[in-house]
């Protein structure tokens, strides 16, 4: 018969499991650093020498890093799915944006209709503060708070669907776009029309999702990643004319 006696977890195995799961979860995240030994056992009801068990077991799984006087951290390396020699790559090929754009779009429609039907309401309230705050960072001159809150934006969107393999692979493709992989985000945000066109579209994006509509999320989110695929064939193609013009004008010097 396929039954073994039954065996009381050991605390140790508790607290793998508890912080495996705001791991998976995206609670924890790549790089976080966890409360002192001490809190963190206090919090969790259990003794040091069982919480020191679960930390090397998790490390030696690779979710947690200690660092010498510093503490223990969410690994770092959770957050890369990508190696260096493909974020090159997505860098060097200008057709790589558009590509991402085209995954966004999709990806994003998925996740913003699932979060109309399934987020919970406090979902929706962080996914409505965070468009609040933009609202806040707008009339500041310097667009960098309100590009990086665009990011936030989305990816509460994102985690508000509640589909852990969607979040982190959206959180890593995030964190490409932060560091001005496939494009500078505050280039987006240095014309005052523009700032404002972006504005009214994480307006509509919010609008729709706090009034559940998964049809009219989605329909916004679209229109968004297609104001935002323009502009940027727009600005490529001004680029490119610049580009040609400065050489005609070296050349008209030389003559």
């Amino acid at each position: 018969m396929p039954f073994t006696k039954v065996q009381s977890e050991k605390l140790a195995q508790a607290v793998v499991k508890q912080i495996e799961l705001l791991i998976l979860r995206g609670i924890l995240r790549p790089g976080e650093r966890l409360p002192s030994e001490r809190e963190l056992s206090e919090r969790m009801g259990v003794s040091r020498p069982s919480l020191r068990e679960a930390v090397a077991e998790l490390h030696d799984n690779g979710l947690l890093e200690t660092r010498p006087g510093s503490g223990i951290y969410v690994a770092n390396d959770l957050g890369a799915r990508y190696s260096p020699a493909l974020t090159r790559l997505f860098s060097a090929h200008p057709d790589a944006v558009f590509d991402y754009i085209a995954f966004r779009r999709d990806m994003e429609g998925l996740a913003i209709e699932r979060a109309a039907r399934f987020g919970s309401e406090t979902d929706l309230k962080v996914v409505d503060t965070l468009f609040r705050k933009m609202e806040a960072a707008h009339s500041k001159r310097d667009p960098s708070e309100e590009a990086g809150l665009d990011a936030e934006f989305h990816m509460a969107i994102v985690e508000a669907c509640h589909n852990v393999v969607m979040l982190h692979m959206m959180r890593s493709m995030f964190d490409l776009l932060q560091q001005g992989v496939f494009f500078n985000r505050q280039i987006m945000f240095k014309q005052r029309m523009t700032r404002d066109m972006l504005l009214d579209q994480h307006r509509a994006i919010n609008d729709a999702l706090q009034a559940r509509d998964p049809a009219a999320a989605r329909a916004a989110v679209s229109a968004h990643l297609d104001f935002v695929e323009a502009a940027l064939m727009g600005q490529q193609k001004a680029d490119q004319n610049e580009a040609v013009a400065k050489q005609r004008f070296e050349h008209e010097q030389m003559r």
